[in-house]
């Protein structure tokens, strides 16, 4: 089943190439994406009745899954469903208006699906050097979805993107090799095993600690870059802001996850070598309120709705490395949930700013007015978005960010637990004051004619709005127990 997963995109990534109808070539890219979801749930249910999961036959042992890999996938492919779906509403629009052709758009799909594959890979692979690979494959790809106009800002943002994540995962390389020198020093002689996250958990206590110690800092600064801490974060707000809606909703819902995981591993056998999370824990925890009150701060003051968004993409790693940071049962399953309810949630408002865009034409927050009454259906669920993005009842975001403080109140870290407050109340302050200014008012351009472009863009909104409201009032237990299995994992008590 596993090797199903990197099959798919492949196939789905070099066929929309044979034909240039273009109900063909999103048909074929939604089929793959929804083959994606479907075998990722699969895999769930496999992982929930066996705990692992590994390949078989040619491919023997060299896919493995376990309810943190499971999770992060299921969030990835569910993610690119909703924006392949999204896609044919999008690029259909794009292709009317002549913004892009049919070979642009096989371009597209092509990149997008090369984008999901490597980051599947960086998933199932227990190699930390084939995830390295992976997660350094992912900027590849995006890098050209960045640039995808082609356009001066475009293209600058692309080249920024590319040139601060790879100098940032070089970083992580040498905390790899950090690992793997660790592991054969003191577990004797090279071999291959050492890079292997399940073999160096399992003799974590037979490390060398101080070389770990490094080693997680080279991580957390490699990943870290990938995942948008400050300040490494420079790249995030120009590649969200000049990518496509679509993309941009895939580099914060997914992307950003999946550099995540990669901390989440090497700070597993860190955390089980050194008998406690501490080190880790104050790492992760001064990132996280660093990275939150940057956000804060910056939010405060753009007048660009897509940058609003990527400052807050910023926010939300922030708060789950504090989670992780924290690392308590109740701290980890908040942050494990938030990675759910950000992914969705930023998934919603970029998507809609796609259809804004797409009207408007513009990125400006103040020459646009009066949205809710000109797109009755984007403009309500962007409002409801951005309360959601915010922490307000009874959204998902809510629910974990709730979590998030209470484990911070538990462990006694107050100071923390305020600044947190603090820094949240700046983000619902600038989200209200400079989103607020396009919400209401009345249309003062006769060009913007009121109405949706069309019925695909707005029903994804709608079904993600569902997503973000259910996830605030009800946890299905399935899914409640994949995360408790999870949190297990991350603490060192399952697998």
């Amino acid at each position: 089943m596993i090797p199903a997963l990197i099959v798919i995109p492949i196939l789905a990534g070099g066929l929309v190439w044979i034909s240039k109808n273009k109900l063909f070539i999103h048909t074929i890219n939604l089929i793959g994406a929804a083959g994606l979801l479907i075998i990722s749930i699969l895999s769930l249910i496999d992982i929930n009745n066996n705990k692992v999961i590994t390949s078989s036959g040619l491919f023997k042992n060299l896919f493995y899954m376990d309810s943190l890999s499971g999770y992060i996938l299921f969030i990835t492919a569910l993610a690119f469903f909703l924006v392949s779906l999204y896609s044919i509403s999008y690029f259909g629009q794009e292709l009317k208006e002549k913004v892009i052709t049919i070979s642009k758009l096989k371009l597209y799909y092509s990149l997008s699906n090369a984008f999901v594959l490597s980051m599947i890979l960086a998933l199932t692979t227990r190699n930390m050097g084939v995830m390295w690979i992976s997660i350094e494959a992912t900027t590849l790809a995006s890098a050209f979805l960045v640039g995808f106009y082609n356009n001066k800002r475009a293209i600058e943002a692309a080249w920024k993107y590319l040139i601060i994540c790879s100098v940032g995962i070089a970083f992580a390389l040498l905390g790899i090799i950090l690992l793997f020198y660790s592991s054969t020093v003191k577990l004797g002689g090279a071999r291959i095993s050492g890079l292997d996250w399940s073999y160096l958990i399992k003799y974590a206590v037979s490390l060398d600690p101080s070389i770990l110690k490094i080693a997680f800092i080279f991580i957390l600064i490699g990943f870290g870059t990938k995942i948008g801490f400050s300040p490494m974060h420079t790249w995030l707000p120009d590649a969200h802001s000049q990518a496509p809606s679509p993309v941009s909703a895939l580099l914060s819902g997914v992307l950003l996850n999946t550099a995540m995981y990669g901390v989440i591993r090497v700070m597993s056998i860190v955390n089980k070598c050194l008998g406690n999370s501490n080190y880790t824990g104050n790492l992760l925890i001064l990132l996280g309120v660093l990275s939150i009150g940057t956000a804060a701060l910056f939010i405060l003051v753009q007048q660009d709705y897509k940058r609003i968004l990527a400052y807050s993409s910023i926010e939300h790693m922030g708060i789950i490395a504090l989670g992780l940071g924290v690392c308590t049962p109740i701290s980890i399953f908040a942050a494990l949930y938030h990675t759910f309810n950000h992914a969705m949630t930023k998934l919603m408002l970029f998507l809609a700013t796609g259809n804004v865009y797409l009207k408007h034409h513009t990125k400006k927050i103040s020459s646009i007015h009066g949205l809710i009454k000109t797109m009755p259906v984007t403009g309500v669920v962007f409002v409801l978005g951005t309360f959601a993005i915010t922490g307000m009842p009874p959204f998902g975001v809510f629910m974990s960010e709730f979590n998030t403080v209470v484990g911070t109140l538990f462990s006694k870290k107050y100071l923390v637990t305020a600044l947190l407050l603090i820094f949240l109340s700046m983000v619902f302050a600038g989200f209200t004051k400079q989103l607020g200014k396009m919400f209401y008012g009345r249309n003062v351009n006769p060009e913007i004619k009121q109405g949706e472009l069309d019925i695909i863009g707005p029903a994804v909104l709608i079904v993600l709005l569902c997503i973000t409201v259910l996830a605030g009032i009800y946890i299905p237990t399935p899914f409640k127990e994949l995360m408790d299995n999870t949190t297990n994992i991350i603490l060192g008590i399952g697998g």
